[in-house]
């Protein structure tokens, strides 16, 4: 006996108590539900979530998506997407954070900047460091340069710990901006020597501990940004000079100040778009609360602004 066929037409002998005869047909269903929207994130009282600044969103979304390519041969080259830190000491609260860019989440493409937080010494004596770099998309090895130029200086701003800090204690200035410029070059004379490619940018924030000293220290090279929020006013410490390419500024942080210092791709927005600076104005200026938590930091520097997707380093101070 053959198989069992499946025939197009002629009806099929029913099974026993099964009713014979043309098919009834299925009553109509109605389309499935659409699925909801995600739901708005919900603002955080005096800090309203904003996805994008402007009347256009970003040409890149605002999340990772493509992870770099990795080297098997060199895990140690691996580059978190995100790099977080925090500290509170005396009179003042640090906040940094180091985020890739939407260009790179988008292109599968390493965070070029650098970000690197260290503290030298013991007690009120101690000296805190903040290093960060920024590097060339189109530049090979970037990602590394700017994380040894940031390691270097670290290691020799720890070995002269001691005399940094009494150069601040004491307000010898002078002696800062000499000493600072000397360990700048070499940083990137020895970037050179090693054939790596030069950091766009650097900058660099050097805080006593002690909290009876309220000098803040910001130096470094290139592109990059150093502005102070006072009295919910921002202020660009660093206008644009071409024949000064070593930056120096010693300040005294007063009650209420906001110091931030960030790479070109953060500094670049809030000098030319005037919603960046002022958003961060409202979340950080007076009435605000005080220091963000890391969370609300992280949230607030990722500010999006369309045709800036570059990577984004920054470290701001809250004095109190």
């Amino acid at each position: 006996m053959g198989g069992d066929t499946v025939r197009g037409s002629g009806a099929a002998p029913g099974l026993p108590g099964q009713r014979t005869g043309p098919p009834e047909e299925l009553p109509t269903l109605p389309p499935p539900p659409a699925e909801p929207r995600p739901a708005e994130p919900r603002p955080h009282p005096g800090r309203p979530a904003v996805r994008y600044l402007g009347d256009r969103p970003p040409t890149y979304e605002g999340e990772p998506g493509a992870l770099p390519v990795a080297d098997p041969a060199e895990p140690a080259d691996l580059v978190p997407d995100t790099v977080l830190e925090g500290a509170r000491y005396g009179r003042y609260t640090l906040r940094a954070a180091s985020v890739r860019g939407d260009s790179a989440r988008y292109r599968g493409e390493a965070r070029r900047d650098f970000l690197l937080t260290a503290r030298f010494g013991r007690g009120d004596d101690a000296l805190l460091l903040v290093a960060l770099a920024g590097g060339d998309r189109a530049t090979t090895g970037a990602p590394q340069a700017d994380a040894e130029l940031c390691r270097w200086i670290a290691g020799a701003v720890g070995r002269s710990q001691e005399r940094l800090g009494a150069d601040i204690r004491a307000g010898r200035r002078d002696d800062l901006r000499s000493g600072l410029q000397r360990l700048t070059d070499r940083g990137y004379g020895r970037l050179r020597a090693l054939g790596h490619p030069e950091p766009t940018g650097l900058r660099c924030m050097l805080l006593p501990i002690d909290p009876e000293c309220r000098t803040r220290v910001v130096f470094g090279a290139g592109e990059g940004g150093l502005f102070r929020l006072r009295g919910g006013v921002w202020e660009d410490l660093e206008p644009a000079r071409p024949d000064q390419p070593f930056r120096f500024r010693a300040s005294v942080g007063e009650t209420g100040d906001t110091l931030l210092v960030c790479t070109g791709g953060l500094a670049d927005p809030m000098r030319d778009e005037p919603l960046l600076p002022e958003a961060l104005a409202g979340r950080w200026g007076p009435g605000s609360g005080g220091a963000p938590g890391l969370a609300a930091f992280l949230a607030d520097s990722q500010l999006r602004v369309k045709g800036y997707a570059d990577d984004r380093t920054a470290a701001a101070l809250w004095e109190s």
